[in-house]
């Protein structure tokens, strides 16, 4: 092995190290590095608060992390091994370090319930959101940097911002196949959430494979691999996409056979199955929603199936008439931007201890075109609509679920749609009725 190849393997065990330390301790700050001199006071003061049995498992985490050739047997092995030969080389050291942890509890279990250092009003968050220019990205931003702070979100895309985006808060390019790039911006920004909006729509996706696959699949283990590296609570969105037409549709379970016929359903299949993966083997934080359709006055949409959703108002307020693409009784579920971003929220933010799971359905209401037209034609009764099916369109819209079943959600971390097809069809006319957009009021 070369000197500098030693010199990163050694690296990445002490930053491993680090990160076991500051698991089993999430009360000491993760910016205190742990170095080979270092680890062994702070292996001593563990040794004495907790049990081999845990220790033993983190080390098999740590290692297998490190060193992915080696059989969990001989990664819990050398974590016994490093933290006897840390104890016996920790002299009068221990003393120096016991600061470090005085006024901390000797019980395991008041460590383990501690929360870790970014969850402090203190110490928000600091949070990226790739493919931050999408449907999504702009508002959720918005909603963090009221949250934790106009510097603590940063947007990145692969395009240029527009002004009013680009002047209300931090902006960086981030192209997510560029893995230096991305692990340049997560160090240099001490990023600690990452949430990940960048992919290939479903209807795009299908006019181009080969870029769908490239950005939703190779990407994604670029972030995977960054997320896990770091520390970092990761958030990849899925979506109805991700079932199939062997799945039960009027409500899709969560756990269910899925088999979506799209790529961008196999690319969030994928993603979902990758980020458990993770969670399980290597401990990380790994969050995901299956989003239903999103409907926004303020973002244009991104080539999904469910855009006529959200194209149908414009097209109402602007001209009075519409040319819809799917079948008037396709029945799909769907879901108000703000409720959706609450949910990303509200999902972040729960505590751990409390998620059953890892990957959760949500869902608000479920809905037609004619149901939609219907309710349009209450406020704007002079709206026409005709009916231009692309086949395309509707055999995606035909494999997917017609309602999602989230009692898992509601249950595990609270959460609670506010808006209905009718509060969803009153607001959207208003807002695009007068106006009041998020280029305007951002």
């Amino acid at each position: 092995m070369s000197t500098e190849m030693q010199l990163n393997t050694y690296g990445l065990y002490f930053e491993s190290l680090n990160r076991m330390f500051v698991f089993s301790l999430p009360s000491l700050s993760s910016r205190q590095p742990i170095t080979a001199r270092g680890s062994a006071p702070l292996a001593t003061r563990l040794l004495s608060l907790f049990n081999t049995t845990r220790w033993v498992k983190e080390s098999q985490v740590v290692f297998s992390f490190c060193f992915p050739r080696l059989t969990l047997k001989r990664c819990a092995t050398l974590g016994m091994q490093c933290l006897r030969g840390a104890v016996k080389h920790a002299g009068s050291g221990v003393e120096r370090l016991t600061s470090a942890v005085r006024g901390f509890g000797s019980s395991s279990q008041h460590f383990r319930a501690s929360p870790p250092p970014w969850c402090t009003d203190a110490d928000p968050p600091k949070v990226l959101i790739t493919g931050g220019l999408g449907q999504l990205g702009v508002g959720l931003a918005k909603l963090l940097r009221r949250r934790f702070g106009k510097n603590n979100v940063i947007l990145s895309d692969i395009r240029k911002p527009p002004s009013h985006v680009d002047h209300n808060g931090p902006f960086i390019f981030s192209d997510i196949l560029d893995y230096k790039n991305l692990r340049e911006i997560v160090v240099n920004n001490n990023i600690s959430w990452l949430v990940h909006y960048s992919a290939v729509l479903s209807a795009v996706g299908e006019n181009n494979v080969a870029l769908a696959r490239e950005v939703n699949i190779t990407g994604l283990h670029n972030i995977l691999d960054i997320a896990t590296e770091h520390g970092l609570r990761l958030f990849v969105p899925s979506t109805i996409g991700a079932f199939g037409p062997s799945s039960p549709r009027d409500p899709a379970p969560e756990l269910c056979v899925q088999r979506p016929r799209t790529i961008y359903g196999v690319s969030k299949v994928h993603a979902e199955l990758m980020g458990e993966y993770y969670h399980h083997r290597y401990g990380l934080d790994f969050r995901c929603l299956r989003y239903p359709g999103i409907i926004s006055a303020d973002s244009q949409p991104g080539g999904g199936t469910t855009d006529y959703a959200v194209q149908i108002f414009h097209a109402a307020v602007k001209t009075g008439r519409f040319e819809c693409n799917l079948r008037g009784d396709t029945r799909l579920p769907m879901m108000y931007i703000d409720d959706c971003l609450r949910a990303t929220l509200e999902f972040l933010e729960a505590p751990a201890a409390s998620l059953l799971g890892r990957t959760y359905n949500i869902n608000a209401t479920s809905f037609t075109p004619r149901d939609l037209v219907r309710e349009i034609q209450k406020g704007l009764p002079d709206l026409e609509v005709t009916y231009n099916v692309d086949p395309i369109r509707q055999a995606i819209a035909d494999g997917w679920p017609m309602a999602l079943e989230d009692t898992a959600a509601r249950r595990d971390w609270g959460w609670k749609h506010e808006y209905g097809l009718s509060e969803l069809v009153r607001t959207m006319l208003t807002h695009i009725a007068t106006g009041n957009q998020l280029a305007q009021t951002y």
